[in-house]
């Protein structure tokens, strides 16, 4: 499958400025850029670096952006509201994060890893007005969307630096393209108007032509918003963040019907392998294998294989697949970083379990919890008011609050 072919089928391509895909065909010189807003990338930027991936898999030379200037102006793109301006320092501990998990993603291709503070920090705002002001007309850029919505009725306005952030972007395509011969930038569709900032200003300045290409932004069906830094439940790369059980969980919780398009954005599997996949997954869908096929792959991207492999053992003790007593050292060990636990001796009290253990804010909600019929002991309804030997395998228990695996913990047993 030839480049043209694998990101048309992967869906891979909103908007872009030449006519016929097979341009891509003919490997050259791309860049990427992102935002350091935070010290880690989300889900939201994995898949338009996933589009990379697979442009440097086809022999692209693949320049790769931390935005440590632009961070510092904040970029307007898909923002109701202006950016609260962060600290430079905040700023710089971002980039670090963020260059740390670009190098881990990519740490078996070629690639070059730059920092846009290198070649701004050193210019002149009259040599900046000169020689990339007076190429914009602002008749165009007050018409493009991210700053008409904000200076329209009912917007709440726009400051000159976030308005002037389009002009630094272009400059970083025409800098890339002076210094790196980049012929290609790609990036989510939420950036295609800063995005055609740099095409007209290379063709202005230098004569030559230059192309951009957008991947359409992956949008949380339930909330209609795209998996993004600032909104609530973001998925993050970072361990810390979101642990790699966490992460593989989101995974495997995915609906059905997006299975088939996070396979083909998020993972390298190739078709025969996906299609493959989602014939086993459509013939039994309650095995729900696309999405632990899903998990597997995208958790070993980002976490590493051994983090992937014990994230899936440890879905398979809080979902009761497994028994808790066999759990390894490994397994336990992520365990204590994933859920609330305790350790306390037989015959102690539920409803102090529940809320020593943080599933329940007192007693009373804990009694009404047990009254609700609403613990769960490794997996079962909890009908007794104190634990027994016979309640811990190997030494551990899990106590559940609701059906939700998510408000589960672990109690290891002392005396």
């Amino acid at each position: 499958m030839t480049l043209s072919e694998n990101v048309q089928w992967r869906n891979f391509v909103k908007d872009k400025t030449f006519d016929d895909l097979t341009w891509l065909d003919t490997p050259r010189t791309f860049y990427l850029g992102v935002d350091c807003s935070a010290d880690s990338m989300t889900i939201g930027n994995l898949a338009v670096f996933m589009l990379a991936r697979h442009l440097i898999d086809a022999g692209w030379k693949a320049v790769l952006l931390v935005g440590g200037a632009t961070s510092l102006v904040g970029d307007p793109g898909g923002k109701d509201e202006e950016r609260d301006l962060k600290p430079v320092a905040e700023i710089e501990k971002n980039v670090e994060g963020v260059a740390r998990q670009v190098r881990k993603l990519f740490a078996h291709n070629d690639f070059e890893l730059v920092n846009n503070y290198e070649w701004f920090k050193d210019i002149r705002f009259v040599d900046f007005l000169r020689d990339v002001g007076k190429h914009f007309s602002m008749t165009e850029l007050v018409q493009r969307d991210f700053v008409a919505k904000r200076i329209g009725e009912g917007g709440s306005g726009i400051s000159y630096a976030e308005f002037s952030y389009t002009l630094f972007q272009g400059y970083d395509y025409w800098h890339l393209f002076k210094t790196r011969h980049t012929e290609l930038q790609i990036g989510g569709s939420d950036q295609w108007g800063n995005m055609l900032s740099g095409v007209p200003l290379i063709r202005k300045r230098e004569g030559a032509e230059v192309q951009a290409m957008s991947a359409p932004l992956v949008i949380d069906k339930k909330t209609g918003k795209k998996f993004g830094k600032s909104e609530a439940g973001a998925i993050w790369l970072d361990p810390v963040r979101t642990t790699p059980t966490e992460f593989y969980q989101f995974w495997v919780n995915v609906d059905d019907d997006r299975v088939e398009d996070f396979l083909k954005f998020y993972t390298l599997l190739d078709k025969p392998t996906i299609d493959d996949i989602l014939s086993h997954h459509k013939a039994e869908p309650a095995k729900r294998i696309g999405q632990i096929e899903l998990a597997r792959a995208v958790t070993a991207l980002v976490h590493g294989d051994h983090a992937a492999a014990t994230a899936e053992v440890v879905t398979k003790y809080l979902t009761g697949q497994a028994p808790i007593g066999e759990a390894d050292t490994a397994a336990v060990v992520e365990l204590h970083k994933q859920l609330p636990h305790a350790e306390l001796p037989d015959g102690a009290n539920v409803v102090d379990a529940v809320v020593v253990t943080g599933l329940a804010s007192s007693k009373s909600e804990a009694r009404q919890l047990l009254q609700d019929k609403a613990i769960y002991l490794n997996g079962e309804p909890c009908t007794k008011h104190a634990l027994e030997a016979s309640d811990f395998q190997n030494g551990r228990l899990l106590i559940r609050k609701g059906k939700a695996f998510k408000n589960t913990a672990l109690i290891e047993r002392i005396g």
